[in-house]
């Protein structure tokens, strides 16, 4: 019998998508733009449509209300949701780092010692709730800080992070790249925890930890499989472009407000957080393990035993995208 052919996925059930992001310009979710950018959405037959938000809680809203399908944000939040009766899963991975910097601002802070010197101060997030903000607490939970020892602020992920820093209305900050690297390199912040690489992350969270991924109410993903196998096609599709592309491809795919002003600093930082993507799309099982293990450090409200993590995400799409694009 002859193999069928690849495109044999069946119907869209759903062809116009809207997917909510917390802070696209950021590294954190490269993938998507690439993805988008280089019309690989289009040619798996989607019109997807990306609505941008100050951070991954704020998106998360969006789908938890209605007003988008899915959510490209970090998987923890599936762990969190299912805490509260909310059943969510990740369908395709785009990061297995969490890419988040922890700095303090020289200029705030220029006698910082440890992180129990924060106690009081004020640290800038890019949205309450969001993982830069789940980051945080679980560093200030290492030397007795409850999240409410400190103020938290919500930056964003872009230029407003960079002004909060540097105009001194926060003393640190938990943020994602460029903005991390471009504080790093001008000296502004002394990075205290760094995730952007695989050895950080494990150094950090004492294993591999799923980041940023597609992920949608499990009612919308049994209901529309094969727009799911569409959208997990084309983040994979995106995620192979990314292993072979060179600094000059990845200016040229970009949207130009995306470099902040600074082309060098931008391209220092992508090499910086390369090895942060994912190749295939993913979800490793270690990881979901890891992440339970870092939200109940901190958050009394998440309870281990209670918390199914093979609801909370498949590997059953990415799979095939995976053999699909040879990832």
């Amino acid at each position: 019998m002859s193999a069928p052919p690849l495109r044999a996925q069946g119907k869209l059930e759903k062809t116009k998508v809207s997917i909510a992001v917390g802070g696209k310009a950021s590294f954190y979710y490269l993938p998507l733009t690439i993805s988008e950018q280089l019309g690989y959405f289009k040619a798996e037959g989607l019109d997807v449509e990306i609505s941008d938000f100050a951070g991954g809680a704020r998106a998360l809203q969006a789908v938890v209300g209605g007003s988008a399908d899915v959510c490209s944000g970090a998987y923890e939040h599936t762990i969190n949701l299912q805490s509260k009766n909310q059943m969510f899963q990740a369908f395709v991975l785009q990061g297995r780092a969490p890419q988040i910097a922890f700095g303090v601002s020289t200029k705030a802070m220029p006698n910082y010692k440890t992180l129990a010197d924060l106690k009081g101060k004020k640290i800038g997030v890019s949205a309450p709730g969001s993982s830069t903000n789940m980051a945080a607490n679980l560093l200030l939970s290492r030397v007795g800080l409850k999240p409410t020892d400190v103020s938290f602020i919500g930056v964003g992920t872009s230029a407003g992070a960079l002004a909060a820093l540097r105009s001194g209305q926060i003393d640190a900050m938990s943020n994602i790249d460029p903005v991390m690297t471009m504080l790093e390199q001008k000296g502004e912040v002394k990075i205290v925890s760094d995730t952007r690489t695989l050895k950080g992350t494990q150094e950090v969270f004492g294993g591999t930890m799923p980041a940023a991924c597609l992920y949608a109410p499990t009612e919308f993903i049994q209901k529309n499989p094969n727009t799911c196998q569409a959208l997990a096609n084309a983040i994979v599709h995106g995620l192979k472009w990314l292993q072979t592309a060179g600094p000059s491809d990845i200016i040229k795919t970009v949207p130009e407000n995306y470099l902040l002003g600074d082309r060098a600093l931008y391209l220092a930082s992508f090499t910086k957080v390369r090895e942060a993507f994912s190749v295939d799309g993913l979800i490793p099982e270690e990881g979901a393990r890891t992440a339970l293990k870092a939200l109940v450090s901190f958050d009394p409200a998440i309870k281990a035993d209670k918390i199914d993590l093979g609801k909370t995400y498949t590997n059953e799409f990415a799979r095939k995208a995976k053999d699909k694009f040879k990832a």
